[in-house]
């Protein structure tokens, strides 16, 4: 029996470690090979070249992520203008009976002029108004609108960033979620949108990156599919260009 709370941790800590060589061994005895002791070499790092040089062209980078998100349950639009894209959101808020809107704050969307098109409709500004519950907004929205930062067309996923004027609420709480992505910012691999991190560092990181792949999806109740319980049901990618 140990003397000192110091040495009874360290005879549990004996103890784990023998359970831990003796489950091993274990392992290795059905593979019928001896336990690794070593650890393996990795010559490598990172993505292999080949895989650093693909790209597909533009025409097929959209239809992969066309391909991919739809699988995924969402919707996507290929748009020529930031008219057509506000025409787009219009006719979907007046199909839905929207009544509340909200988007981030950002001057490529202040070119959507909502507030004087939807008329009946309340359209808010992420964090223009002092002294806003801001998250209870976006709580209570129909729609949240907001630019993506980069999509990939490989995953079918959009990288959306937090920031001030750019509230990670406006993309996870909305029942419907609307993200524009101009075609500039369409990449082929994960890996383009992931180099900008690397770049900046971790001193330089946002405060949130959000991948999002589809509207919210869950099973862990019984295995049972759900749709839009931690999130938006129902989610449009918006191809500008």
């Amino acid at each position: 029996m140990a003397d000192t709370h110091q040495e009874w941790l360290d005879q549990l800590e004996a103890e784990s470690r023998a359970k831990q060589k003796s489950f091993i061994n274990g392992i290795a005895s059905k593979l019928g090979r001896a336990r690794v002791t070593e650890k393996p070499a990795q010559p490598y790092r990172g993505a292999p070249d080949f895989w650093q040089a693909f790209e597909w062209p533009l025409e097929e980078r959209i239809e992969k992520f066309t391909e991919n998100f739809q699988a995924a349950g969402g919707y996507v639009a290929r748009l020529s203008s930031m008219e057509d894209v506000k025409q787009f959101i219009v006719n979907k808020a007046q199909e839905m009976s929207a009544k509340y809107i909200i988007r981030q704050n950002q001057s490529e969307l202040d070119a959507l002029d909502l507030e004087g098109v939807l008329k009946g409709t309340n359209v808010s500004v992420w964090n223009r108004e002092p002294e806003t519950h801001w998250k209870a907004r976006a709580a209570e929205a129909d729609f949240g609108i907001v630019m993506a930062d980069y999509a990939t067309a490989y995953t079918g996923s959009m990288t959306v960033l937090s920031s001030r004027d750019k509230g990670r609420s406006v993309s996870l709480l909305p029942t419907v979620l609307m993200a524009i992505i101009p075609v500039e910012r369409l990449k082929t691999r994960l890996g383009e949108t992931l180099v900008h991190f690397d770049r900046a560092g971790s001193e330089n990181l946002p405060a949130g990156i959000h991948f999002i792949s589809g509207p919210s999806r869950s099973a862990d109740i019984e295995n049972d599919l759900t749709i839009g319980v931690h999130g938006p049901g129902i989610v449009y990618a918006l191809i500008l260009g």
